[in-house]
């Protein structure tokens, strides 16, 4: 059964904005490795500049990922994104779902 997820991360800026949109799409990958999650929606927010330095960076390229994905996946969705060297960070959570509101 598939959850609802949000996850954002901050890509390395590179002068090469071809590594960023490949870092998206491996990210796309991992969330989507075999058939345990769906992504349904990325915003890129673009260029932000960093609340404190991370690695000797002070800007980053944020993104934003709707996903449905399995929870069994998460663990290895997680490691990747730790062991990756273009993303400085990553926030994975799922959204507060309000139940419906019973009928009177």
């Amino acid at each position: 059964m598939r959850n609802p997820y949000e996850l954002t991360f901050i890509v390395r800026l590179d002068p090469n904005e071809e590594v960023i949109n490949n870092t998206v799409t491996q990210v796309q990958t991992w969330v989507e490795a075999e058939q345990l999650g769906q992504v349904t929606k990325i915003d890129r927010w673009g260029k932000r500049k960093l609340a404190y330095e991370i690695d000797k960076q002070r800007d980053g390229f944020y993104v934003l990922m709707y996903a449905e994905i399995d929870p069994q996946n998460l663990p290895e969705l997680e490691r990747n994104l730790r062991l990756s060297p273009n993303v400085l960070r990553y926030l994975l959570v799922r959204p507060d779902v309000k139940p419906p509101k019973a009928a009177q």
